[in-house]
């Protein structure tokens, strides 16, 4: 879906297809030369983070497992609810492998953070973690991300896999929601 068909719901692209393409071939070429010679497992985060995860999948030039999982502090609205919770878990056990969490989105950290511990507790080689976006200004907890995409302002974004109420997340670009959307 492109701006123009939902041109009175944004405010304003804050990043173009071409932007984010350019960005997502930089962080496969990082990602390829720092687990050069060794197996890695893609864990991505649903829903949010399955356009980061196919585009940067696809332009690595080795094989990646991919695995998921759903977690949820959001809900319908643009606040965290603070309360994590799995909605879907692994399906592969990660003792002893390297494990990418990709991310669409660092907003707090809270939830990341969460994760993060979770997933280490389950005796991984490694956790590293890859986000397309981060929100410097929002942060509540300090989160250790390896590859980062763009760091954006505290606004409420939407596009590449980032929704409001299930909607937009087909948009090509990465732009503000406008507030009559969602106040």
């Amino acid at each position: 879906m492109e701006p123009q068909h939902v041109e009175g719901d944004i405010e304003k692209v804050l990043l173009t297809e071409d932007d984010i393409q350019n960005r997502v071939s930089e962080m496969a070429a990082e990602i390829e030369r720092d687990y050069e010679g060794k197996d890695v497992l893609f864990v991505g985060v649903l829903k949010g983070a399955i356009m980061i995860m196919a585009d940067l999948s696809r332009r690595l030039t080795r094989h990646v497992e991919i695995d998921w999982m759903d977690i949820s502090s959001y809900g319908s609205g643009t606040r965290s609810s603070g309360v994590v919770r799995i909605i879907k878990d692994l399906d592969m056990d990660i003792t002893g492998r390297n494990v990418l969490v990709v991310e669409d989105i660092v907003d707090t950290g809270l939830t990341l953070s969460w994760l993060v511990s979770n997933l280490r507790s389950r005796g991984p080689a490694s956790v590293e973690i890859c986000a397309l976006l981060r929100k410097p200004e929002a942060a509540k907890t300090a989160v250790d991300v390896r590859y980062v995409g763009f760091d954006i302002p505290n606004s409420f974004v939407v596009g590449y896999g980032l929704d409001f109420a299930e909607k937009y997340r087909n948009l090509r670009v990465i732009a503000t929601l406008a507030p009559h959307m969602y106040s």
